[in-house]
């Protein structure tokens, strides 16, 4: 399919002194249709032309050529934009010959040239609950995963388990103490917590169990047996816990190394910083001084001899840089985590690797979810468990369900992907870095702007290809009968979905795909509500059906690419 944007790009750069891979990232597509199919703000072009946007405007249309292309109709100036038409006869062909050669595939590219992406996304911590906080990295990670796949990268998705640190030496010490008074085989999480919030309370009554408690830690990195036995069984039942939720997410990773995984490489970390010059002591502890980049320095070893999150997050970049040979790495974290990962990446570009791998690591920051009552935290015991939202959904659903279509076939497995796909949803169709506060009314609204309303919407283009009996065969599309205006929507739309998910990786942003989602199938309602697709005359039949059986395809591949499967009905 031709490149629209590359064509204006073209006949613009004929004119001005910008090339066109430049004029091509400026080119936009306006939000009301009736200011064209493309715009280009000439606001971009001012500091150099001297000249006011509108008028820079005004001169470019009169000496833009349409005769250099056979798929720009018209050009108008509004304001400081110029806003391209195109031909809507040629659109069509363009778009209905583009999917009758990819079908599902349609969308998918070869951009990626199978560079390897790294994806760190989860990340639980073991023996601590998996909360509705986890949602957020868990499906932004996993959607970007399937993304980037979509076109052409090779993915890698690493589960990066909080599994080593200094709450493991809590957890032993209370173990320790209180272990007998609590089942930990009949359920592990929640007895884990119990004991983590007793021996936390313990440590902020006397400072000496706190010590008692790093003192666990450091045996456990020395390799003391009674210690690491226990951290084996934490992390074993943790995992446990963690697969079942992530077997109903349908969320898979490649690798669960985490922190643990990294204790006998950070020796060669150490030594290679301090090969650097840059190591130094500081109260017992050995630091990198990161004063000159404006931020506070960034500990490497403790005062005791026991290491630090951030070296291990440094020997997991030396590792995966070795291991993957990757062209970038995401770390979907929290944006609390900011300054970590500031401190991380300029510590990094001291280790000895190829500047490739010191160059493209990238922190994707999400906001956080909060309850009506302020930050979740595990000490404090104010955690929501993400397996109880999720069940609870998948069981709202199918009271939705037993009230409006009770001899509904395999209800379970339609409220399960309804259920489910209300939450993904609800989280990915947010900005990323936005806060959101959990509600249950805002997670499992059925109606409006949700993740139900645009499976209903595929399940309902699913039952008209159904009731039809037939997908037509697109050399007898007649393409003069998708002159209406609800049809050209829709074929623009589907005409920016390639765009559109090379805009979320761009921008690691899968709301993106989700708002595109509600928009097709809101205009895919306007087009069902306005005209009859099965109808008398055959050819506008056909033509109508293919563009159901378009939206259909697109609608469950997007949501697929979110991690949403769709019900064959509702």
């Amino acid at each position: 399919m031709k490149d629209f944007k590359k064509e204006i790009s073209k006949i613009i750069a004929k004119n001005v002194k910008i090339s066109e891979d430049e004029l091509y990232q400026f080119i936009e597509i306006p939000k009301d249709t009736t200011m064209g199919d493309y715009a280009f703000p000439c606001f971009k072009l001012a500091k150099q032309m001297h000249k006011a946007p509108q008028i820079i405007a005004t001169e470019l249309k009169e000496k833009l050529d349409l005769d250099d292309s056979d798929i720009i109709e018209k050009i108008e100036v509004a304001g400081g934009y110029l806003n391209f038409y195109l031909n809507k006869d040629s659109i069509v062909k363009e778009v209905i010959e583009e999917f009758s050669k990819k079908g599902d595939k349609f969308g998918s590219s070869k951009i990626g040239d199978n560079k390897k992406v790294v994806i760190d996304y989860s990340s639980p911590n073991i023996a601590k609950p998996f909360h509705i906080g986890h949602l957020r990295s868990t499906v932004i990670g996993a959607s970007l995963y399937k993304i980037y796949e979509f076109l052409g990268y090779k993915c890698i998705g690493v589960n990066h388990l909080g599994d080593w640190g200094t709450q493991f030496g809590k957890l032993i010490e209370g173990y320790k103490r209180w272990g007998d008074e609590y089942d930990i085989d009949s359920n592990p999480i929640e007895e884990l917590t119990k004991i983590y919030i007793r021996i936390t309370n313990a440590c902020k009554e006397d400072e000496s169990i706190l010590e008692d408690c790093r003192n666990n830690f450091k045996k456990l990195e020395d390799g003391d047996s009674y210690c690491k036995n226990l951290w084996e069984k934490f992390r074993a039942v943790s995992l446990k816990e963690f697969n079942r939720i992530y077997d109903l997410l349908g969320v898979k990773f490649d690798s669960f190394n985490g922190e643990a995984f990294y204790t006998d490489k950070m020796s060669e970390v150490i030594e290679m910083l301090d090969k650097s010059g840059k190591l130094v002591e500081s109260q017992g502890a050995k630091i990198i001084d990161l004063e000159d980049k404006g931020m506070a320095p960034c500990m490497i070893v403790k005062s005791n001899g026991s290491t630090t999150y951030d070296t291990r997050d440094l020997a997991a970049i030396l590792y995966r840089a070795r291991t993957y040979d990757y062209d970038k790495i995401l770390y979907v974290v929290a944006y609390e985590q900011n300054l970590h990962f500031k401190q991380i990446f300029e510590v990094a570009q001291l280790l000895d690797m190829d500047d490739k791998y010191k160059k493209n690591l990238e922190h994707v920051p999400f906001g956080m979810v909060r309850l009506k009552t302020g930050k979740m935290s595990t000490r404090e015991g104010n955690v929501v468990k993400l397996e109880e939202i999720l069940n609870e959904s998948i069981a709202r659903a199918k009271s939705i369900i037993e009230e409006k279509n009770p001899n509904l076939e395999n209800k379970d497995d339609v409220a399960k992907k309804v259920g489910l796909g209300a939450v993904i949803f609800n989280d990915l169709s947010n900005g990323r870095i936005k806060d959101e506060i959990f509600d249950w009314d805002i997670m499992l609204n059925f109606n409006g702007e949700t993740g139900p309303y645009v499976q209903y919407v595929c399940v309902r283009a699913n039952s008209v290809l159904e009731k039809a009996g037939y997908i037509p065969e697109v050399q007898n599309i007649n393409t003069d009968k998708l002159d209406d205006e609800d049809s050209y929507d829709i074929i623009t739309t589907l005409g920016n979905f390639a765009e559109t998910l090379e805009n979320v990786t761009k921008k690691e942003e899968p709301s993106i795909l989700a708002r595109y989602l509600i928009t097709l199938a809101k205009q895919f309602s306007s087009f069902y509500n306005n005209n009859h697709i099965i109808c008398e005359d055959k050819e506008t039949q056909d033509a109508r059906l293919y563009l159901t059986y378009m939206v259909k395809t697109i609608i469950e591949k997007g949501l697929n690419l979110l991690g949403i499967q769709v019900p064959e009905k509702m």
